[in-house]
């Protein structure tokens, strides 16, 4: 399957004729991504990984590339970055990039074309980490074993939904919307908020030891771009799933979005970072 072909974070994304995410949405949740993933998951993640020769990184469903920015700089010495994603478009933004790591060198960066879902283990032999921002809750049961089986090396998946939003102040279609979201996430046998249970038992049962963060999306006026964005793919979803609560969801949405205008929204969406490291430890 192709991995960027579903919204995370809570909220469906544009699309374009050709697979993945419109790159203008992946610019515009960049920095609330960066904002909320959990930076302690990089104490344990830091101790896990080899401390001699090159780190090669596998960015799996890799977009434009966000996830290297923000992590690169945030671990030491040299980094071959490998960038994963089925759409040659992302990948091509994405081999553009610049990482410098934390020691200020220059990392090195190529690219390969492909399915999460056709991943093996002799893709990875040599890989010191695996990564991936926003992509488990749009894989199946089958794409997460598929990276269980294929990783032997630690695996950082950050921003993974995990079916749980508030917003501020309250309506009463709220419940209703989120539900019938959920079950949009869990169509044609995706996971959606189930994914990281899913992959904390896949991890586990290879005898990783796995942690979980929370790393939720809080959005306020500073964000309205972005919230009137995710708004309006989180009621798509919606009503796509319950076409009965289309009518209803037209004036919610209007709502909202004035809310959202006159910065008086607030929006919280939960998700869920996970640190694998294969082997027991204390």
């Amino acid at each position: 399957m192709n991995a960027r072909s579903a919204g995370g974070s809570g909220g469906s994304s544009p699309q374009r004729e050709t697979p993945g995410f419109d790159p203008s949405w992946l610019a515009l949740r960049e920095s609330a991504d960066a904002a909320a993933r959990a930076t302690e998951l990089l104490v344990p993640l830091r101790a896990a990984l080899p401390p001699d020769g090159p780190l090669v990184i596998w960015d799996l469903g890799c977009g434009t590339g966000s996830l290297g920015r923000w992590l690169s700089g945030r671990l030491r010495g040299p980094q071959h970055w490998i960038l994963h994603d089925n759409d040659p478009e992302l990948l091509e933004r994405a081999a553009a990039n610049i990482y410098t790591t934390a020691d200020g060198l220059r990392a090195t960066i190529e690219t390969r074309k492909g399915d999460v879902g056709s991943l093996q283990a002799s893709d990875l032999v040599g890989a010191s980490l695996v990564t991936a921002s926003a992509l488990l809750d749009v894989l199946s049961a089958a794409d997460i074993e598929t990276i269980a089986a294929a990783a032997a090396c630690p695996a950082l998946l950050t921003l993974s939904v995990v079916g749980r939003v508030r917003l501020s102040p309250p309506d009463p279609l709220d419940a209703e919307l989120a539900a019938a979201f959920d079950a949009h996430q869990r169509r044609d046998g995706l996971l959606g908020p189930d994914a990281v249970t899913a992959a904390t038992e896949a991890f586990g049962r290879r005898g990783a030891t796995v942690r979980t963060r929370s790393s939720p999306w809080r959005l306020g006026p500073g964000q309205s771009a972005l919230t009137s964005a995710w708004l309006r793919g989180w009621v798509s979803a919606a009503t796509e799933q319950r076409p009965d609560l289309a009518p209803a969801a037209e004036s919610y949405l209007r709502r909202r979005l004035d809310e959202c205008a006159i910065g008086s929204l607030i929006v919280e969406v939960h998700h869920l970072d996970l640190l694998a490291i294969p082997g027991r430890t204390s």
